[in-house]
């Protein structure tokens, strides 16, 4: 189950209810080397579809004043590209949805004028004038200017199993959904950012590809992942190894449940699943996040019946950007969204051998992508 490929989980989602009160994306992180200077430098790329069937001319901002005062949703394909680091920013470029183009069937695909995105291929631009995201607080955005032409090779999936699946997707058991069809994929191709060119490389881009669908977000917010992974057992990179975190606070019909993530490591071909929809795993999970002077922290401790995996990791804030999203019923809940590529830390995974703990690596992490946020409090 783990390592399925299913390009179903990947396609268009919003269907019934969820066309007037759902979101649907595709995300994409990767790393990319200066044409001129070689030096590293991570973006992301993301889809981001909301409530079709209130589609009109224009896109439709729900945070936009006039539309909060008379309880306009909102509704439009959301383009969103940046960079973290230093010069961190993310850009968005809005659609109507009654001028996109969308394969609605698997393999999926997206496109609106001269963006486009699907399984294996990614193409566009943004490009936003410092004055306009000034004046334009509802696009949720900076300013800036970013184009690409890329494809995506998708290594391994994780396929987060029954909790995903189209029964329990189509009764809406879940308030959010995830899949991630290229938890490990190989990117190439071009960016151009900001006056400077980067090549995407197979071999060095690291890249991460999921989605998420559904009728609201979680807070907690968490999502932690890299593939590009050095044994301390060896020195060597692991190169057919991944590992992949994420959740926080699921609701099932309403009700949240807990602090629960769904976690895997993949070990050089071995499945590691701390995925709590799995009940005969028994997993047992504690998590936390901390904001230090200059970085922020996670530590997750995941357990099963027969392994343990204990991951802590770091990002720079000033790498950090506070990622914007708004809800598809109009609400922002979520203004410390913290959202990083360039994470690091350690994860130790072991065996449990009738009950003991055995060591079978210590491994660092580094090109991490990286989340974290809860709700405002009203």
């Amino acid at each position: 189950m783990f390592n399925r490929h299913d390009i179903t989980r990947n396609a268009y989602m919003l269907r019934g209810p969820l066309r007037h009160c759902g979101y649907d994306w595709w995300w994409h992180s990767f790393t990319a080397q200066d044409a001129k200077t070689g030096e590293d430098k991570a973006f992301f790329i993301e889809f981001f579809i909301c409530n079709p069937a209130l589609a009109k001319d224009t896109p439709t901002f729900g945070q936009l004043p006039s539309n909060k005062s008379e309880g306009k949703r909102p509704s439009y394909l959301m383009v969103k590209a940046g960079t973290w680091g230093e010069d961190h920013c993310q850009l968005h470029r809005f659609f109507s949805l009654n001028d996109v183009t969308i394969h609605k069937n698997a393999p999926y695909s997206v496109s609106a004028s001269d963006c486009f995105a699907s399984e294996n291929k990614l193409k566009g631009n943004i490009h936003i004038l410092t004055s306009d995201a000034a004046s334009h607080p509802e696009w949720m955005c900076d300013s800036g200017d970013m184009s690409w032409d890329l494809t995506i090779d998708k290594k391994i999936a994780f396929n987060v199993g029954y909790g995903a699946s189209k029964p329990l997707r189509f009764i809406e058991a879940f308030a959010m959904y995830w899949h991630a069809e290229g938890m490990k994929s190989a990117y190439s191709g071009t960016i151009h950012f900001n006056g400077k060119d980067y090549i995407v490389s197979p071999d060095k881009s690291y890249g991460y590809a999921d989605k998420n669908w559904g009728r609201d977000f979680t807070s907690p917010w968490v999502w932690l992942s890299s593939n590009h992974l050095i044994s301390k057992k060896t020195g060597k990179q692991l190169k057919n190894s991944v590992f992949d975190i994420g959740g926080g606070r699921p609701k099932i019909y309403f009700v949240p449940l807990d602090r629960r993530l769904l976690g895997v490591f993949y070990y050089e071909g071995k499945e590691y699943d701390f995925n709590f929809s799995k009940l005969h795993l028994k997993v047992k999970t504690e998590f936390s996040f901390e904001e230090q002077k200059d970085l922020v922290r996670w530590k997750v401790k995941q357990e099963n019946s027969y392994a343990i995996m204990e991951t802590e990791m770091y990002c720079r804030k000033k790498d950090m950007l506070f990622v914007n999203y708004e809800a598809p019923n109009g609400s922002k809940k979520h203004n410390r969204l913290w959202n990083g590529g360039n994470g690091w830390g350690t994860i130790k995974l072991y065996d449990k051998k009738n009950g003991t703990p055995e060591i079978i690596d210590e491994i660092e992490a580094t090109h991490v992508g990286c989340e974290y946020g809860e709700y405002d409090i009203d």
